[in-house]
């Protein structure tokens, strides 16, 4: 299938640019086609009249939504796998994911590959407005969420008492959705619910059943965005990041109960980023340059490090 084909079935959005580029040899000369260049993942056209597309995860980083010319050797293979886990895991309670069972073998790439369902966003009206949807359920009181109620705000609607300390654990995930753009803005938790009862419902309990899964492997999970799409049969199904340190942050067991809350993630990264002021510095960038970083080398390697715990705990 063609770009132009894609294109026609309404299943690739306007603004996101192609290009003319050439990928991996031998992609491309078993018929895939490179078209779009991704943060961190590339994808291509498929041999065929299927509106499916090959997936092919980089090593490449970024982070605050900034391309960065870091590469961290071994971890598009891991994330590809640990996403695999997620999707199947989903796939265990009854949720569709984009994640086809179809493989590409025998290549050199292969370990970094998915091949998708071509899907377009969930959109529905909310307050007037057409918008694209990141479902977030959280299991504790912290980041942006503790910053709110520290500062008197609401953004959910979900009347949270003020005295609720950072770390706090809630009973129940909470739910707390944003809209998906540039800059993600937080939406009323009950009135998305009511938009899609069923489909918040299966997401509520994929997130309880993999905290629990997760908490009995040594794994804590703090919390999880999940984005929905639908594909050409009109059916919802979860993206290519479930339940996987790119959507999600996850501490060893052992690290929370010392009251350690160091990510197993991209969380590094971020703070690493964050003390280097990096969102500063990216300002000046003009489309399609990449922000030049210098990490040291125990960075990446924790970064590494904590993808192959994730792995090796969750498989």
């Amino acid at each position: 299938m063609k770009i132009s084909d894609i294109i026609a079935l309404g299943l690739w959005p306007e603004s996101k640019k192609t290009t003319s580029l050439k990928g991996i040899d031998e992609l491309e000369n078993l018929g895939y086609n490179l078209f779009y260049i991704g943060k961190n993942a590339d994808l291509y056209t498929c041999p065929g009249d299927e509106s499916k597309v090959l997936l092919v995860r980089s090593d490449r980083c970024s982070v605050f939504d900034i391309p960065l010319n870091l590469e961290i050797e071994g971890k598009g293979v891991s994330q590809t796998a640990i996403s695999n886990n997620g999707a199947k895991f989903a796939k265990n309670l009854g949720i569709r994911t984009a994640i086809l069972d179809e493989t590409v073998d025998n290549l050199k790439v292969s370990s970094r590959c998915q091949m998708m369902e071509l899907c377009k966003p969930l959109e529905a009206e909310v307050d007037g407005e057409l918008v694209q949807f990141e479902l977030i359920f959280r299991n504790y009181l912290t980041g942006s969420l503790f910053e709110a109620t520290q500062n008197g705000n609401d953004p959910y609607g979900l009347n949270l008492p003020k005295d609720l300390k950072e770390w706090s654990k809630f009973e129940n995930p909470l739910f707390t959705p944003t809209t998906k753009g540039v800059k993600d803005i937080p939406l009323n938790s009950q009135k998305v619910r009511e938009l899609f009862p069923e489909i918040i419902s299966s997401l509520e309990n994929l997130f309880k059943q993999f905290t629990q899964f997760a908490y009995n492997n040594g794994i804590i999970v703090v919390d999880t965005k999940l984005e929905v799409f639908v594909n050409s049969k009109g059916e919802w199904v979860l993206g290519d990041e479930v339940l996987t340190p790119e959507s999600s942050r996850f501490i060893s067991k052992e690290d929370f109960d010392a009251q350690n809350y160091i990510s197993m993630d991209k969380q590094i990264l971020r703070d690493f980023g964050k003390a280097q002021n990096w969102k500063e510095q990216a300002k000046d960038l003009k489309s399609g340059e990449k922000l030049e970083v210098n990490v040291p080398q125990e960075i990446k390697d924790k970064i590494l490090s904590g993808y192959t715990t994730i792995l090796e705990r969750l498989n």
